[in-house]
C-alpha cells in the first residue's frame, strides 16, 4: 500500500511539473510572437486589423516611398490605415489582402486607398 501511495504522489508531482513546463513554454512562445510582430507587423497576417494604430505612419511611409505623389499618398494611406488597421505589403497593388483597404471607394467610385 505504501508503494502505491508513493507512486501516486510521484505521478501527480511529475504531471504538475510537466503541465508547468508546458505553460511556461506557451508564455515564452507568445512573448516571442509579440516581439516579432513589433518589428514585422505584416509577416504572417496582413489582413484587416493586423496593425496597431501607432504602426500606420511607418507602414504608410513604406507603402508610399516609391511614388511621385508622396504627400497625397501618405494622407490617404494613413486615413485608410487608421480605419482598417491594415496596409498591403509592397509599394503598389496587393490590396486584396486588406479587404477594407481595397473596398473603400471615393464618391466617384475610384479607389480611396493607395
Amino acid at each position: 500500500m505504501a508503494i502505491v501511495a508513493k507512486f501516486l504522489i510521484f505521478f501527480v508531482v511529475a504531471l504538475l511539473a510537466l503541465l508547468m513546463a508546458e505553460s511556461n513554454s506557451l508564455v515564452w512562445a507568445n512573448e516571442a510572437n509579440d516581439a516579432a510582430d513589433q518589428y514585422f507587423p505584416n509577416k504572417a497576417n496582413n489582413g484587416q486589423g493586423s496593425l496597431r494604430s501607432y504602426q500606420c505612419p511607418s507602414q504608410c511611409n513604406r507603402r508610399c516611398s516609391q511614388t511621385q505623389y508622396k504627400k497625397p499618398c501618405l494622407f490617404f494611406c494613413n486615413k485608410c490605415c487608421s480605419k482598417c488597421l491594415c496596409v498591403p505589403p509592397g509599394y503598389y497593388g496587393n490590396k486584396g489582402i486588406c479587404p477594407c483597404y481595397n473596398n473603400w471607394k471615393t464618391k466617384r467610385g475610384g479607389p480611396k486607398c493607395p
